[in-house]
């Protein structure tokens, strides 16, 4: 008997949306980091500091900026930084079906 050779299958990491709570792979996520310059987005993912996760999507920002990111974070989102994450959101497609893969 010849021994079949064995595929490894690649595991995908995964991260669940402080929004709306749905899991999904984190390269589909933007991260955003509490980090010694205060909270901020991390589109690279790389950035060090405590992270949280949300989709692509504003209707997930908006539901995350009210309270879950912060408390995902363990900190409080000052007023500047609060303006910098929404002028990020801004930039975001307002569709909801944008952010489904």
């Amino acid at each position: 008997m010849s021994k079949k050779p064995v595929q490894h299958v690649k595991h995908v990491p995964q991260r669940t949306c402080v929004g709306c709570r749905e899991v999904l792979p984190k390269r589909t996520m933007i991260r955003i980091v509490r980090a010694a310059e205060g909270v901020q987005a991390d589109p690279t993912g790389k950035k060090a500091g405590r992270g949280a996760y949300l989709h692509d999507r504003r209707e997930c920002w908006e539901r995350g900026l009210k309270g879950a990111l912060a408390h995902a974070l363990k900190a409080t989102i000052t007023d500047n930084e609060r303006s910098a994450l929404e002028d990020f959101m801004n930039t975001l497609p307002a569709d909801s079906a944008a952010g489904e893969r």
